[in-house]
């Protein structure tokens, strides 16, 4: 299969951003590409809790969605949606941050809400509470594709391999890890856990970014790291996008996935053990 991933710098105007994809989107299919991802909240990157209500909205009105999924059964392709910010109705007004997979009918074949929220100092100047305006998921998720079981992961998540070691004991093949990275730890770690969660999985990790400095209306601008990559079921890099919007293709094979356990299956060497 085909796939590109997509590198973009998003605003805080979903319409504006929702343009720019369905344009590269658009460009994707016309290479080849039958499967195309995108990066974490695709529809809006904001650091202002008050533009985000705004602009988000709930699931059933968004607008990206609903443009995205009429664009993938227009072309007829599968794409990962690789996040966006939702209005939800919990009480206490914190958003989903909710990545979904689209069939080529244009349907929801399976949504996942990131699990882990990235709330760090990374410097004296730099801290990150995502969890004061997102609330966490609590399901991992797989879901099945002509070209192999996917297993849903979002950003930060990368930091806890034992959501990926689930996903790949239940069937995943290809690991989705859509990301807004920090610039600082990005340079430190983003390449590095990338190939572990591979390396130990025995699959293929497909990681649109954000990239650049973000415009924005209000609030603090903001900048990610970018270096979209794919990395091989056996730890090598396929590509990295570097620092600037694009379109980056890989050709995904399933026999990657089976040689690579092969040769080291430690998927069926987990054993129990007690303690420390």
């Amino acid at each position: 299969m085909k796939t590109a991933l997509l590198q973009i710098t998003s605003s805080d105007d979903p319409t504006e951003n929702l343009d720019t994809v369905r344009r590269m989107v658009a460009s994707a299919v016309e290479q080849g590409a039958g499967f195309v991802l995108t990066p974490e909240v695709t529809n809006c990157v904001s650091g202002s809790k008050t533009r985000q209500q705004e602009v988000l909205r709930h699931e059933e009105e968004d607008e990206t969605l609903a443009g995205l999924r009429e664009q993938a059964g227009e072309l007829g392709i599968w794409l990962l949606i690789g996040s966006l910010g939702l209005k939800t109705h919990d009480a206490d007004g914190r958003f989903a941050n909710r990545s979904f997979l689209i069939s080529p009918q244009g349907e929801i074949v399976a949504w996942y809400d990131k699990i882990h929220m990235f709330d760090v100092q990374v410097t004296e100047t730099e801290t990150f509470r995502e969890s004061a305006n997102y609330r966490p998921g609590d399901r991992a998720v797989t879901a099945d594709t002509p070209f192999g079981r996917l297993g849903m992961t979002v950003c930060y998540d990368i930091r806890f391999p034992h959501l990926y070691a689930a996903l790949a004991q239940a069937g995943a093949r290809i690991l989705t890890v859509p990301a807004a990275f920090s610039p600082v730890t990005g340079a430190a770690h983003w390449e590095s856990l990338l190939r572990a969660r591979a390396i130990e999985t025995g699959c293929y990790v497909l990681a649109p970014g954000q990239c650049g400095t973000h415009p924005t209306t209000r609030g603090k601008q903001r900048q990610t790291h970018g270096h979209s990559m794919a990395v091989s079921p056996w730890g090598e890099v396929l590509l990295d996008g570097g620092t600037e919007p694009g379109i980056h293709f890989l050709h995904v094979d399933d026999t990657s996935v089976t040689e690579a356990r092969r040769k080291v299956p430690s998927l069926t060497h987990v054993r129990p053990f007690t303690g420390p």
